[in-house]
């Protein structure tokens, strides 16, 4: 099973793409549901969801949908003291999710480094007694294929929890010339790509640009890549970016048709009926 899906399902900008022109936001998961099979859930990072929320989420999303939700920057960010009270009281507001909460995504900072590793042990220890867990790290030293990426893989092996593989070569690719390409490349890190999976559940996060040209020259490896696991009876989930994430589903689109399998992603969008009715 392929689990897809963008950063954020609640786009305006997805009117007359995947949504229909006359949606409503409130209808705007349901529908991304139909064609997404999972999505990023940025959202938790910055701000927590009302407990009424996350019950509509789990409501309005089919039941073969699955969620990632990054832990709060909040948490995520800090290594001065670890905060397992908020941590705790962050896992029972998430609970309602369980049954489709497939991975909980911690995303550190540059600035998180070996020294930190004792932290990272604490906050595994909290969030995989509840949940299965996908750690990013973007400290250069944790891609030298050496001692410190040794021990991070070590520690992530020894929890169960897989590591997170981020791709942004496209999106670096290309000379800025658009106010969102500056903003992309400004923001999203840029670091070695390691094709590494820790578990069954392998998490990949491919940042592509708006040219689907050059989007297939840099995702083409993973191809490869996710049959491979696919072959392998893994579950990977891959989530597709662009600068303004106005054209990742097409991205998304794009790499499930090059892959050659069968998903919902490939289903009639509104934007295929439009073009129908114009012809």
């Amino acid at each position: 099973m392929l689990y897809l899906g963008c950063p954020v399902w609640a786009n305006p900008q997805w009117k007359n793409l995947i949504y229909n022109s006359k949606l409503e936001s409130s209808e705007f998961l349901a529908n991304y549901s139909r064609y997404f099979n999972s999505v990023e859930g940025n959202t938790s990072f910055y701000a927590d969801p009302s407990p009424q929320t996350v019950q509509r989420w789990a409501a309005q999303s089919n039941d073969s949908f699955r969620f990632t939700l990054k832990v709060p920057k909040r948490l995520s960010h800090q290594f001065s003291q670890f905060q397992a009270q908020e941590l705790q009281l962050w896992l029972d507001l998430i609970a309602p999710l369980a049954s489709k909460l497939a991975l909980v995504h911690l995303q550190l900072p540059a600035f998180f480094s070996p020294e930190h590793l004792s932290w990272l042990k604490q906050m595994l220890n909290a969030l995989c007694s509840s949940f299965s867990v996908a750690v990013e790290v973007r400290h250069p030293v944790f891609f030298d294929k050496a001692e410190h990426e040794i021990a991070l893989n070590r520690l992530l092996r020894d929890f169960g929890a897989e590591r997170v593989i981020f791709d942004s070569r496209a999106l670096f690719s290309v000379q800025a010339t658009t106010a969102a390409l500056l903003d992309a490349q400004r923001k999203k890190p840029y670091l070695p790509v390691h094709a590494i999976a820790l578990t069954k559940s392998p998490m990949l996060r491919f940042v592509g640009t708006d040219d689907m040209v050059v989007n297939q020259h840099y995702y083409g490896p993973w191809l490869n890549k996710v049959r491979q696991w696919l072959d392998e009876g893994k579950t990977p989930f891959c989530f597709f970016h662009s600068p303004d994430n106005l054209t990742a589903p097409v991205l998304a689109r794009q790499f499930v048709m090059d892959l050659g399998i069968d998903h919902p992603i490939l289903a009639p969008w509104p934007q295929d009926q439009t073009q129908l009715s114009l012809l």
